[in-house]
């Protein structure tokens, strides 16, 4: 509501004392307060009623005024009862910092102001999120032209004071609002990814509510509801979707809210859900591209028909670029106990969402991303600019390690216990030749990451020419003898001598066998560290200065 209409409510016994020229100003709220620094509790809009205990001098009012001009208040109410007359450094004040100032008749209680304000500002911030939601609605549904669901995000805050962000299921920020305070952090999202992908793995009804840091957020599900979406909502199993379905963040608690509103935030998912389906209609054209040039370089198809499949799908995935790209290759799989869900689809949608080049810029830069999938496997083709060096050694491109860092927490809460992600990258390659190279390697590479214990685990191309690759593969009984022969006498040692032989083994070998890093590292004298050693070597028949022994301590180490 507007200042001008509180001034127009005679009940409410206001007298304007200064600031007609701002009495258009919003009313968000109300508070009373007689603290010197109430600004600690206040958001921004508010009303704030006083009854002027908080001033024991003329010099109280500057400060005072200051303060609640710093947070952002509509107005300033001063009461009659304590002092009489408003006084007239307070009025001085007001009018130097531009502060709406009025006066609340004595017969007039604080309480009777409080109760109109919220009664009024409710009720129309209700009415206001309908016309948002119908006004967006026919926007979006004509077309992108609208502006997409970060104009919706941006009403809710400047008009609801609900502030709100739009996630996908890995805890991507997809759209956020532009004008209502800072990017929501990034550890932040993929917290509440993980709220919401275990809450719906457990069957628990929305929205969700959640507390993190001090605030408290309402999870809302964002369901595709296009044509597609049939098979969403008749899916048998809630394991087809959990990990392709967006969320709607918001600030607030909806737990104490009217059905109305939770079915007109129902309509802001809905209305996000639209362009939830145009992008995943424009999709479909990069997800044919990738199916073409798979089913080529999998049929052994020549390379000069495999490169020219490639030119044509670099300037849809990088328009502009003018010359075919490097290429890399991600290969993901989704597994769940039991085997009976096809997992391809899931993992295609993953990629999709997690597959982001940081550099990339563009309203969507997941649309650089060209996905395949057959059964449960999903095959992402991953176009780089051509700053890759001709040797694939260059580090540019997708990590293993650090694909999976920032999205680890949500897809273990998805996968919930009976489900895995194991993921595989190549090198980047420049031509069509090295494709199926490339292909072949990140298969290789993911079942490295499927060999390792976890939920969800990623595996690079830097693994495959180490001795990493081949300690996934021994056979579990042959891992367990080999370790066990060669660490359990020096467990057992350190276990009744409290000695350290375990440690110094792993410091002595991490040094190259150097005594004075080692001795250095671990904070001994030479002559320790060499009867530590010598001691190694007593009990387990070995000779630490021969290169055999120390690789065979190198793989004990590794596979314990």
């Amino acid at each position: 509501m507007r200042l001008r209409a509180l001034l127009d409510t005679d009940e409410l016994g206001l007298r304007l004392l200064g600031g007609q020229e701002e009495l258009d100003r919003t009313v968000r709220g109300v508070m009373t307060t007689d603290l010197r620094d109430p600004s600690r509790y206040l958001s921004g809009g508010e009303l704030v009623l006083t009854g002027l205990a908080w001033r024991r001098d003329a010099a109280d009012s500057e400060p005072f005024v200051r303060l609640l001009v710093q947070a952002g208040v509509a107005a300033l109410a001063a009461g009659e009862a304590e002092l009489g007359d408003v006084p007239e450094d307070l009025v001085v004040a007001c009018a130097r910092h531009r502060l709406p100032l009025f006066a609340v008749n004595e017969s007039v209680a604080f309480a009777t102001i409080t109760e109109h304000v919220v009664r009024q500002v409710s009720g129309e911030r209700a009415g206001d999120l309908a016309a948002v939601v119908d006004r967006h609605r026919r926007m979006m549904t004509s077309g992108p032209a609208g502006g997409g669901p970060d104009v919706v995000l941006d009403l809710l805050g400047s008009d609801l004071d609900l502030r709100a962000w739009v996630l996908s299921p890995a805890g991507r920020l997809v759209a956020g609002p532009k004008t209502a305070g800072p990017v929501l952090a990034a550890d932040v999202c993929a917290k509440l990814a993980a709220e919401q992908l275990a809450a719906v793995r457990t069957g628990r009804r929305g929205p969700h509510r959640v507390i993190l840091g001090g605030a408290t957020y309402s999870l809302f599900p964002i369901r595709s509801s296009g044509r597609a979406a049939q098979a969403v909502h008749g899916a048998r199993d809630v394991r087809e979707t959990v990990l392709s379905d967006w969320l709607l963040a918001v600030e607030a608690d909806a737990g104490d809210w009217a059905e109305e509103r939770l079915d007109l935030l129902q309509g802001v998912t809905q209305l996000i859900s639209v362009e939830r389906d145009r992008r995943d209609a424009a999709r479909t054209v990069r997800r044919r591209l990738a199916q073409e040039i798979l089913e080529l370089v999998q049929t052994g198809a020549a390379p000069a028909e495999i490169a020219a499949r490639l030119r044509v799908a670099a300037p849809v995935l990088l328009p502009g670029l003018g010359a075919a790209p490097h290429w890399q290759v991600v290969v993901a799989r989704v597994e769940w106990d039991g085997g009976e869900i096809e997992g391809g689809p899931v993992a295609q949608s993953l990629l999709e969402e997690i597959l982001v080049d940081p550099r990339a810029t563009g309203p969507e830069p997941s649309d650089r991303i060209a996905v395949a999938h057959t059964g449960d496997e999903a095959i992402a083709l991953v176009p780089l600019p051509a700053v890759v060096g001709e040797h694939d050694g260059s580090e540019a491109g997708v990590l293993a390690d650090a694909l999976l860092a920032s999205v680890r927490e949500p897809l273990a809460a998805g996968l919930d216990g009976d489900g895995r992600v194991t993921l595989g990258v190549s090198a980047a390659v420049h031509s069509a030749e090295g494709l199926r190279g490339a292909l072949e390697e990140a298969r290789h590479a993911r079942r490295v990451a499927a060999a390792r214990p976890g939920r969800v685990c990623a595996a690079g191309h830097q693994e495959l020419a180490s001795h990493v690759l081949l300690l996934p593969f021994v056979p579990d009984d042959v891992r367990r003898a080999f370790t066990a022969r060669l660490l359990d006498p020096l467990r057992e040692y350190d276990r009744r001598h409290r000695a350290e032989l375990i440690p110094t083994l792993e410091a002595f070998l991490d040094c190259d066998g150097s005594w004075t890093r080692c001795a250095s590292r671990l904070h001994l004298h030479v002559n320790t560290l060499r009867y530590r050693v010598g001691r190694i070597e007593q009990l387990t028949g070995r000779d630490l200065s021969r290169l055999e022994d120390k690789l065979d301590f190198f793989l004990a180490l590794r596979m314990s």
